[in-house]
């Protein structure tokens, strides 16, 4: 049983391999041929014609990778992530998980391990993802009810309404200027001067 989950094909990606030239990388360049993924050796950064986004998968050298390797915040980086690691040392394991590496191979690199590492870095690449697309969501509802919340009571002390009374006040300019509510109750902390505050502190 699979729950319903499908054997993912990984045949026309690009990688990039930011690595110095090494017996692994090579044993990388042939285990990403079998699958079909064209795979690019970089190392220390990538040429100035060239970008991250220019590929669909990175693999990184966690044991010589250092930060100003990233035009990124660490764990933001825009595509799946794969540590390559062949020290155990702390901090340098530390160090990769800080870049938020969606998925590991140790090294010495064999001849498999390629095709399990990219099936586990893309899902976790696009769970992260989503998960941050939902916090920025709830993030902007929760900034709307608060907005909501501040314009109601801005009308309840100008115009001497009961809480219910303001809502709907608000409700009605919404509609009359066809506008949604969150965008009336902004216009009205904008007037107020209230979101300019916010902002400078």
């Amino acid at each position: 049983m699979n729950n319903g989950f499908m054997t993912p094909s990984f045949e026309g990606l690009r990688a990039l391999i930011l690595h110095r030239q090494h017996a692994n990388t090579e044993a990388l360049e042939r285990q990403f041929a079998r699958i079909g993924v064209s795979a690019v050796t970089v190392w220390p950064e990538l040429a100035a014609e060239q970008s991250f986004q220019d590929f669909d998968v990175l693999m990184f050298d966690a044991d010589m990778g250092y930060d100003e390797q990233f035009p990124w915040s660490a764990g933001e980086a825009p595509i799946p992530t794969i540590a390559l690691i062949g020290s155990e040392a702390p901090g340098r394991i530390t160090w990769a998980v800080s870049h938020g590496a969606d998925a590991q191979l140790l090294k010495p690199i064999g001849s498999s391990g390629v095709y399990s590492a990219l099936v586990i870095a893309t899902h976790a690449f696009k769970r992260r993802k989503s998960l941050s697309s939902e916090v920025a969501t709830l993030s902007e509802r929760l900034a709307n009810r608060e907005n909501l919340a501040e314009a109601t009571a801005i009308l309840m002390v100008r115009e001497r309404l009961p809480a219910d009374a303001a809502y709907a006040l608000l409700r009605r300019r919404a509609m009359d200027e066809r506008r949604t509510i969150d965008e009336v109750a902004q216009i009205i902390l904008e007037k107020t001067g209230l979101n300019e505050g916010k902002r400078r502190g």
